[in-house]
């Protein structure tokens, strides 16, 4: 993985922001039915033909669409999601073997990435303590009379998200319902890349609107497509 010399110096392009990825990560994702996910990264990971994957995000998004590209093409060993319904391949890599699915409820899924990148080990859930998918094979705690499955907080060695702009410092804010996940998955990734619609300069953000501070930001590239001009020339 490629060290940044200057960690203020985060904008560059999608080929050495691929640099960061190869076979056999743990790649965590934002992402909501593939909105939110980033499309060029994605892309780029395709196309650098990466295999061997564990994926951690919110689902599977669909065949075409989202994550759900690399997960149809049998890139993924395993991922950690809290549904992969809308992704009949995926469904279908399951139960041939082929793809190992670790269900996690939508909820309990969110605030385990959000342990992670808090620096916790674990949270406490009484969430799915009688489902047998969601239950097995982890400890169970008793507290104030009550039992709680043990979850254990989640990272990932590297982290993809999508924001509507950026400033050169990393910090970002998301547009509307395309925020979901992302801010969680920023702050969970050992090393965390940020496509961006649009880059401003240093100052533009109001640190009112800025939810995700640049300090859990290493990489920023440019989304694909878009008409830009560096608004510092």
């Amino acid at each position: 993985m490629v060290e940044l010399q200057n960690p203020f110096k985060k904008i560059t392009s999608l080929d050495v922001a691929l640099e960061q990825l190869h076979d056999g990560m743990t790649i965590m994702f934002g992402g909501f039915g593939g909105v939110g996910s980033p499309p060029t990264l994605i892309e780029g990971m395709i196309a650098k033909n990466l295999t061997d994957l564990t994926l951690i995000g919110n689902d599977t998004g669909f065949p075409q669409i989202g994550i759900g590209k690399i997960v149809s093409q049998g890139r993924v060993r395993k991922i950690i999601a809290s549904h992969i319904g809308s992704n009949p391949i995926a469904g279908r890599l399951m139960n041939e073997g082929r793809l190992e699915v670790e269900f996690s409820p939508q909820g309990t899924l969110v605030e385990r990435i959000r342990a992670g990148g808090m620096g916790l080990g674990a949270i406490l859930s009484d969430v799915g303590i009688d489902n047998e998918i969601v239950s097995a094979g982890k400890k169970r705690i008793e507290l104030n009379g009550r039992t709680y499955l043990v979850e254990p907080a989640l990272t990932a060695q590297v982290s993809i998200v999508y924001a509507k702009k950026a400033d050169p410092y990393g910090n970002l804010i998301y547009d509307k319902s395309a925020r979901n996940t992302n801010p969680l998955v920023a702050m969970a990734g050992n090393f965390t890349i940020a496509e961006v619609e649009e880059i401003v300069p240093l100052g533009s953000l109001s640190p009112e609107e800025i939810v995700t501070p640049g300090v859990f930001v290493d990489m920023i590239i440019l989304s694909s497509g878009v008409n830009w001009k560096w608004a510092w020339e």
